[in-house]
Order: C-alpha cells, then sequence, then structure tokens
C-alpha cells in the first residue's frame, strides 16, 4: 500500500510540474477583457485617439465622455491636451495632423460642456458662397419637387438645389460675387495652463473656423504697455495647422487679437504656477478663436 501512495504522489506531482510548465511557459494565457484604465501609457494615447475619430464621426459627446472615463483619468480635458502636446512634439514618431486636430476638438467640445456653453457638433457642412440666389427676397422658395410655371416676366427659377443655376434672363449688375473674408472671430476659449514640461510663459493660440476647422495664415496681434508684435498660425504644422504661440515676459501684461477681426482678450499674463515639490514657475495661457 505504501509502494502505491508514493507512486500516485509521485504522478500527481508530475503532472502538476506539466500542467505549470505548459500554462506558464509553453502556452501562457493572455489578458482579456481588461479595462482600459489597465493600458500602457501609450496605448491610453492611442484610445484617446479612437475616441476623438469617433466624435469626430458622430458627434456623440457624452458616448465620448463615458469612453474617456474608463481610462479613469483625472481630468479627461487636460489629459486630452497633454497628449495633443504629446504628439505636435513627436513629429517624428509619425503622428498625423489631422489625428492631432481631432483630439483638440474634442478637448475643447468637453471644455464648452463643462463651462455649459453651446456645443457645436463636427458635422460637415455644404457652403456655397460663389454662387448666389437670384430669386426675389418677397419669393417663397421653390421646392425641387414642385412643378415650374412660366410667366411672361423674366424670373430666375431653381430646378434643382444642387449645383444652383443662375438664369440669363435676369443679370443683377449691382449684385457682383465678390470672395468674402468670412465673418469675424469670437473668444471661444481661455483657460491658464499649469504644465512644467512646457516652456515658461507660453502663449497658445488656436484659430479654428465654423467647422471647428483649424485655418492657417491668420495674422494675432499682440501689444503690451509700450509695444507691439505679429505672428502667424501655420509657421508650426507639426502643432497644427492653425496653432501659433508666443512666448510671454513674466509680469507683463498683453492684449491679444486676430488681425482681421475677432473679439480682444485682455489682461493676459503668465499666471504662476506650483509643482508638486512646492516649486514656483510661469504657466501659459492657451486662447481659442472660432468663427461663429
Amino acid at each position: 500500500m505504501r509502494r502505491i501512495h508514493w507512486n500516485v504522489l509521485l504522478a500527481l506531482l508530475a503532472g502538476v510540474g506539466l500542467g505549470m510548465l505548459y500554462a506558464w511557459v509553453l502556452s501562457p494565457r493572455g489578458i482579456t477583457d481588461a479595462q482600459p484604465r489597465a493600458l500602457r501609457a501609450d496605448f491610453k494615447d492611442q484610445y484617446r485617439s479612437v475616441v476623438a475619430a469617433a466624435y469626430a464621426a458622430t458627434g456623440n459627446l457624452p458616448r465620448a465622455q463615458a469612453r474617456l472615463a474608463l481610462l479613469g483619468d483625472i481630468d479627461s480635458i487636460e489629459a486630452l491636451n497633454a497628449q495633443a502636446q504629446r504628439m505636435r512634439a513627436g513629429s517624428a514618431s509619425g503622428e498625423q495632423f489631422e489625428h492631432v486636430d481631432l483630439v483638440v476638438a474634442l478637448a475643447l467640445a468637453l471644455s464648452e460642456d463643462k463651462n455649459g456653453a453651446p456645443i457645436s457638433t463636427p458635422t460637415v457642412e455644404l457652403v456655397v458662397d460663389q454662387v448666389e440666389n437670384t430669386s426675389t427676397a418677397t419669393s417663397p422658395p421653390i421646392a425641387s419637387e414642385a412643378p415650374i410655371v412660366l410667366t411672361e416676366t423674366p424670373v430666375s427659377i431653381e430646378t434643382q438645389p444642387t449645383p444652383p443655376t443662375v438664369s440669363p434672363a435676369t443679370p443683377r449688375p449691382t449684385q457682383t460675387l465678390v470672395p468674402t473674408l468670412g465673418a469675424p472671430f469670437d473668444l471661444t476659449g481661455q483657460e491658464s495652463i499649469c504644465d512644467s514640461n512646457l516652456p515658461d510663459g507660453l502663449l497658445q493660440v488656436v484659430v479654428l473656423n465654423r467647422n471647428r476647422r483649424q485655418v492657417a495664415g491668420e495674422e494675432i496681434a499682440i501689444t503690451w504697455d509700450g509695444g507691439k508684435e505679429q505672428f502667424f498660425t501655420g509657421l508650426k504644422p507639426e502643432l497644427g495647422n492653425g496653432y501659433a504661440d508666443y512666448i510671454m515676459t513674466p509680469n507683463t501684461t498683453y492684449t491679444v487679437q486676430l488681425a482681421r477681426g475677432s473679439d480682444v482678450a485682455l489682461g493676459i499674463s503668465a499666471p504662476t504656477c506650483q509643482t508638486a515639490n512646492g516649486e514656483n514657475f510661469f504657466g501659459g495661457i492657451k486662447l481659442t478663436f472660432q468663427q461663429p
């Protein structure tokens, strides 16, 4: 009986050893059904980029907030802004400018929702500004399915919404088509940035059109007591087409405005921030201008 007992014990030990060798070394089981908060830092950045792309396609902000909450970030807006800065600075890693724009757009949408401002969803907007409707102001709009009524008076009638057509029977010499520069810009965002990884006193300006797309080539005028300078968006395409920055001098108050018309940002100065170790440093300011 004792001999049989030891043989069984040895067989059990051998079986357990072989099972552990197979499970731990030969065919270890991968991690499945893990929460996004357990992801590595670079995988979390990819997760935020995917959420931003999904929001740009659907415009569903509550769903984007729910997905970002799974990461367990203390502040999703700050996490998105910090990721956008890393993506802009890491152009050598192959980051696409469009991805940076999507992350910035999602951060702006969350910031507007947090501040109670109206949210403009990133939907595709078709704007026809090169062809002018020649119907009179008093005539009601004509549906595409309505029958065409011919009268003796030469009246321009549009039978289809796209492409718009202009009847040569009613020339309007006083309404010459002139390309417009667009509406002035509103100051839609102003926030202090306390990030010790950024240069001290960094003023960041982002200019967006009415479709929340960044606009390059916008002149920005910055003035202070006894001085004035200009800088332009788009000079750092790796940081975004509508991005521009300026290093502010500590303890100096500035006024910032777009050259072709915008709200005026008054009293702009570098804020005093503090690190986790209690050391003081000068933070930055981020301004966002957008066409209404």
